[in-house]
């Protein structure tokens, strides 16, 4: 007998961990009508229950922090609003959490809840903790008093409520919706334009050819010798103050300087940056930005010291400082070449165009963003960016730019620009791409004052130079099929694999897979305390 007590025991414990409520009641009939003694049974169903909402609260507040820092919750929710959401919750958590002991299907997103948010231990722990003994003193008088038939009605009437609640948690969504009719539409424009679909949805097709190629040219890694002069090709993890630096030794003419801040503190590096400025006359504003990035994040334009610190502050990784380039223009030039070959080509031109809004002297910036038809697809991402001017009445025929950086990802309009290719830009591309010691495909970002002066291939400036990863960015297009940007994006991977397997072919390995994935792993780490790019 005493065997099967300690079995019973035991098997109660660990189903307080699956279902909390059927441990309880099924002890209290144990007790009022079984083998085992009431404070065996009780001391059984708090502790499994207890230690069941202190290991939910753990997960949430130590794992699932990387989620709330993560890219992919700072487009709903930016910092401001999640430490909102902390200081509110810490103020009515403790009823909160009482109050979710007695209604079913509220416990767990509750206590996941206090975790993320970072509700004090002690203060759960003692809420928890009381909530708990109420409601098993509850269930076990249930069983005293009114008898196993009491209970078996308590159980189904709880599963009618967690039916009721999730019930009602559907209508308060679609009321919700509903209320937000001018949110729901901007969310269905955002998925019939197939340019602000996810990347991760965009690129299926892509990854699926990508493999295909990786088949072909027996090697999944084969477009990392496209580049030989660059780290992974430009794949992954090269050093933009490298490439740049590079260009400056063959084409210094043709590119905006660039200068990595030494030091690590931040202290260090702030006078570094002052030395730096002052040693190569650089003014306000200058650009920053990590040494390794991609898609412009962390790009920053600095209008004073003050935001140089507060940049500094946030951002551990290598920083480069780099000499503005007003433009005002910005075009993409992808080039490419092959090994051997005498002259390369410009395969695809995108032309960018940085939108604004303008002020009308009666509404806010938010409003403004929200009136304009395109804007308001990425009025998330300029509402970040403007968060300390969203409530800022612009004056009649004030002109805000909404994005400084030339990437679609960070708001920047994208047009097919094949109207800039000549025969002279194309000459001097092919020259200064020649000059650049083992590099034969990738995309240059360059900015111009003059479009004449640029078909002409005079008075540009290289801000960057992206290797094999770099996309032909005129896909974007909102004037193209969904078919076209697929078929120019399958012939730029299938010139990259080519040129690749070509190099390989001269004696150029290619990355291995390990290396491309720490590279993708340092970055990744890297790039959470990145900054809202400008």
């Amino acid at each position: 007998m005493k065997r099967s007590s300690s079995g019973n025991i035991s098997v109660r414990s660990l189903l307080s961990f699956v279902s909390e409520d059927a441990a309880t009641i099924s002890s209290s009939l144990s007790i009022f009508g079984g083998p085992l003694s009431w404070p065996l049974g009780f001391a059984t169903c708090f502790a499994g229950i207890w230690l069941g909402d202190l290991g939910l609260y753990w997960l949430a507040r130590y794992l699932g922090k990387p989620v709330l820092r993560s890219r992919w919750i700072a487009r709903f929710a930016d910092a401001d609003a999640i430490e909102r959401c902390q200081e509110k919750f810490n103020q009515h958590g403790s009823l909160t959490l009482l109050t979710s002991r007695f209604v079913p299907g509220t416990r767990l997103p509750t206590y996941l809840a206090a975790g993320l948010l970072s509700m004090p231990v002690a203060r759960f722990a003692l809420v928890t903790a009381f909530a708990a003994l109420l409601w098993i003193g509850g269930v076990f008088a249930i069983a005293e008093l009114l008898g196993a038939h009491a209970l078996i009605w308590f159980s189904f009437i709880q599963g009618k409520i967690a039916a009721i609640v999730f019930t009602a948690l559907l209508v308060g969504a679609a009321i919700l919706l509903l209320g937000k009719v001018g949110r729901a539409q901007v969310f269905i424009r955002r998925w019939t334009r197939w340019e602000f679909w996810p990347a991760w949805l965009f690129y299926i097709p892509v990854g699926v050819y990508y493999l295909w190629l990786a088949i072909r040219y027996r090697g999944f890694s084969v477009p990392t010798a496209a580049n030989p002069g660059m780290a992974t090709g430009g794949f992954i993890g090269e050093s933009k103050l490298e490439i740049l630096n590079e260009l400056r030794g063959t084409s210094p003419e043709f590119v905006a300087e660039a200068f990595l801040l030494d030091g690590r503190t931040t202290s260090d590096r702030l006078l570094s940056l002052h030395g730096l400025c002052l040693q190569h006359s650089i003014t306000l504003p200058f650009i920053l930005k990590p040494d390794v990035g991609q898609r412009g994040n962390g790009v920053r334009l600095i209008r004073s010291m003050r935001g140089a610190f507060e940049y500094l502050e946030q951002v551990n990784a290598p920083v480069i400082v780099q000499r503005y380039v007003a433009g005002p223009h910005e075009a993409g030039v992808f080039y490419y070449r092959f090994p051997g070959e005498s002259h390369g080509h410009i395969f695809a031109i995108t032309e960018k165009i940085f939108p604004t809004i303008t002020g009308d002297g009666i509404r806010i910036v938010e409003e403004l963003i929200c009136a304009d038809s395109r804007a308001v697809l990425m009025a998330g991402t300029y509402l970040r960016r403007f968060a300390k001017r969203r409530n800022e009445i612009l004056a009649s025929g004030e002109v805000l730019k909404l994005v400084e950086t030339g990437n679609h990802a960070q708001g920047c309009i994208f047009r097919d620009g094949m109207h800039l290719r000549t025969n002279e830009l194309e000459r001097v591309i092919d020259r200064i791409s020649r000059k650049l010691p083992g590099f034969f495909i990738g995309r240059y970002d360059m900015r111009y004052e003059n479009e004449e002066d640029f078909k002409q291939g005079r008075n540009f400036q290289i801000v960057e130079l992206n290797g094999a990863s770099s996309e032909a960015t005129c896909i974007y297009d909102a004037r193209n099929s969904l078919f076209s940007a697929y078929r120019t994006l399958f012939r730029q991977w299938k010139l990259v694999f080519a040129i690749g397997a070509r190099n390989r072919a001269n004696g150029h390995a290619p990355s291995s897979l390990t290396a491309l994935w720490r590279n993708w792993r340092q970055y990744s780490a890297a790039a959470l305390a990145y900054p809202l790019a400008d």
